[in-house]
C-alpha cells in the first residue's frame, strides 16, 4: 500500500517522513514530494487563491503530480488537489488532510469516485487558541502600540482605551463557536477568573461552566467577543454593521479564524467611529495587506499577519495525528473524522 505526502514550507518533508513512519508497520510504504515556495508569503497566497477559486486555482508543478497512479492515499495540508489529480490517481481510496478546512480538494469529485476525504480537526487548536489570547492581551492592555511607540522613542502611556483599561477577572468573554478552539479559549480564561458565554447552534454536548447563549445575548454583554468559527455559506459576514453595533461601545473584537466571518468595511467604519473600543485581527480579506489599508491607520487595532495557527508544535504534530487517524482506518476502526461520508475501504 503506497502513500503520498506532499511537503510544504510550513511541513517540511522531514516532518512528513517522522509523522508517517509509524505506518511502516501495517505495511504502508510512504514516499514525500515538494511543493516548493520561496517565501511563507508566496505559500499563503497560493493557499487565498486556492480557498477562493477552488483546487484548480492553482497548477502544481509536474514533480509533484506525475506517477500518481499507483498511489491508495495522499496526505497534504495546503496542496491542491483537484480533478485533474484525483483522475490521475487511479487507484486513489483516501485523501488525508493534515487542517481542519478542505478547501483545497475537489471533495465533490472525490465523493463521485468513491474516495474517502479525511481532514485533522482541532490539529492546530492549541496554536491559534494560545495566540488568540494574547491578541486579547495585546489589544485591551495596550501591548503591541506601547511596544511600537517605545521603539520610536516615544514614552506614551495614553491610548484610546486609557481611561478604562480592563483586567480579565470578572469580565464577561463570548466565543463565537465552541469548537476545540474554543473549548481551549475557554478554559484559559477560567484561569483567568472571566465569565465566559458562547454562541454555536453545532455545538453538542456539556459545555460545563460556559453558557450558551444566542448570538445577540453575547453581542449585548460581552467585553470580549473572542471569533472561532468555521466559515462557511451561512456564517459569511456573521458580524456586519447591525452585530457591531449592538456590541459594548467599550468592547473588542478579536477574530483569529476566518476574515470572511467579519465585514472587514463595516468593522473598518465602526473602529473608526469609536462604536467599540479596538480589536484585534490576525485574519483580513486581502492578504498581505497593502500599505494604504485603512486598519493601518487606526490606532484601535491590533493587527497581526496570518499567524495565529503556525507553531513549530502544530506543524511537526499535524502529519503524527494524520497518521494516527489512518492507523485506526487500516485496522477497521470507526471514529474517524470523515468529511464526505464516503466510508475507507483500505485494510491492512
Amino acid at each position: 500500500m503506497k502513500l503520498l505526502a506532499i511537503s510544504d514550507t510550513y511541513i517540511p518533508a522531514e516532518f512528513m517522513v517522522q509523522g508517517f513512519a509509524g505506518l511502516a508497520g501495517l505495511g504502508v510504504e510512504a514516499e514525500v514530494r515538494r511543493w516548493e515556495h520561496a517565501t511563507l508569503v508566496a505559500l499563503q497566497e497560493a493557499n487565498l487563491a486556492i480557498e477562493k477559486g477552488g483546487p484548480e486555482a492553482v497548477t502544481l508543478p509536474l514533480e509533484v503530480t506525475e506517477n500518481v497512479a499507483d498511489f491508495e492515499i495522499v496526505a497534504v495540508q495546503f496542496t491542491p488537489v483537484g480533478r485533474r489529480f484525483i483522475e490521475s490517481a487511479k487507484r486513489l481510496k483516501v485523501i488525508g488532510v493534515l487542517r481542519g478546512g478542505t478547501e483545497n480538494v475537489d471533495v465533490a469529485f472525490a465523493t463521485v469516485r468513491g474516495i474517502c476525504v479525511m481532514n485533522t480537526p482541532g490539529r492546530n487548536a492549541r496554536a491559534v487558541a494560545e495566540c488568540a489570547m494574547g491578541l486579547i492581551l495585546a489589544e485591551v492592555r495596550n501591548l503591541a502600540r506601547s511596544h511600537a511607540c517605545l521603539k520610536s522613542g516615544d514614552w506614551r502611556r495614553s491610548f484610546p482605551n486609557s481611561d478604562a483599561i480592563p483586567e480579565l477577572n470578572e469580565k464577561t468573554v463570548g466565543l463565537i463557536g465552541f469548537g476545540a478552539v474554543g473549548r481551549l479559549v475557554a478554559g484559559y480564561l477560567a484561569a483567568f477568573g472571566s465569565r465566559v458565554m458562547a454562541f454555536d447552534p453545532y455545538f453538542r454536548g456539556d459545555p460545563g461552566r460556559v453558557k450558551l447563549v444566542d448570538l445577540e445575548t453575547l453581542l449585548r454583554q460581552s467585553d470580549v467577543v473572542s471569533i472561532h468559527a468555521r466559515l462557511t455559506e451561512e456564517s459569511y459576514h456573521l458580524i456586519g454593521e447591525r452585530e457591531l453595533a449592538r456590541m459594548k461601545p467599550s468592547a473588542v473584537l478579536v477574530n483569529t479564524a476566518r476574515s470572511g466571518l467579519v465585514d472587514e468595511q463595516a468593522l473598518v467604519r465602526a473602529l473608526s467611529e469609536r462604536k467599540i473600543m479596538g480589536a484585534a485581527l490576525d485574519v483580513f480579506d486581502i492578504e498581505p495587506l497593502s500599505p494604504g489599508h485603512p486598519l493601518l491607520a487606526l490606532d484601535n487595532v491590533t493587527i497581526t499577519p496570518h499567524l495565529a495557527g503556525s507553531s513549530i508544535d502544530a506543524f511537526r504534530n499535524s502529519p503524527k495525528m494524520l497518521a494516527g487517524h489512518l492507523e485506526r482506518m487500516l485496522r477497521g476502526e470507526s471514529d474517524l473524522p470523515i468529511v464526505n461520508g464516503v466510508r475507507p475501504s483500505l485494510r491492512c
